[in-house]
């Protein structure tokens, strides 16, 4: 019985279809077509994208004080003189810091995890910092330390574990509140969300 002949490929396009596999929601088709688009359309843009990617990866570090990504030893907006010290936020990735930023209704500081609690992925308080979220929040300055981590399972998990963990050292914790969103209607929302928000609901 004849077996059809594998198309031949190249060493180099095996390494960059596996290699573009590593960013998110890429799988191997996706990746083979980016790989191709790359290689046969855009040879300048796949060099700025290997010098780019470079450039980050030799001078992209994070924050000694919030843990975000930076160029310094301590980001921009940890220097900044227009924060309020005595708010600090928790938020799970670099993008959910930049989500709240872009409400322009938060003045305070950051601490970013780098992830979440999650045991069956083996992630435990130390591969997300908590070790290093106790002493930022220990400093003198930090009032309220504003748990902004998201409603998941390992997001609500990881906010009750360090709710725990600053009350146990006297320290002022609050959490977001979630609910029915703004500009939504009842009958177009999630019962959930609405049973959340009457949890939630609070005195005008």
């Amino acid at each position: 019985m004849k077996t059809k002949d594998q198309v031949p490929t190249a060493k180099g396009l095996e390494r960059l279809i596996e290699a573009l596999r590593v960013l998110p929601g890429v799988g191997p088709r996706s990746a083979q077509r980016m790989a191709y688009h790359l290689l046969q359309h855009d040879r300048a843009g796949a060099e700025e994208l290997t010098h780019a990617l470079g450039g980050a990866l030799a001078a992209v570090r994070r924050c000694a004080k919030c843990n975000n990504f930076t160029e310094d030893e301590i980001c921009a907006l940890c220097r900044s003189p227009r924060r309020d010290a005595s708010l600090l936020c928790v938020v799970e990735t670099p993008a959910d810091l930049a989500m709240v930023e872009q409400t322009l209704s938060y003045s305070g500081m950051y601490f970013v995890l780098m992830g979440r609690l999650s045991p069956l992925d083996g992630v435990g308080p130390r591969d997300i910092g908590l070790d290093r979220l106790l002493e930022r929040a220990a400093e003198a300055e930090v009032r309220e330390v504003i748990l902004a981590t998201n409603f998941t399972n390992e997001g609500e998990a990881t906010a009750h574990y360090i709710a725990e963990m600053l009350r146990a050292r006297d320290v002022k914790v609050s959490r977001i509140a979630r609910g029915v969103p703004l500009g939504g209607e009842l009958e177009y929302v999630d019962a959930g969300m609405i049973s959340q928000a009457l949890l939630d609901r609070r005195g005008i």
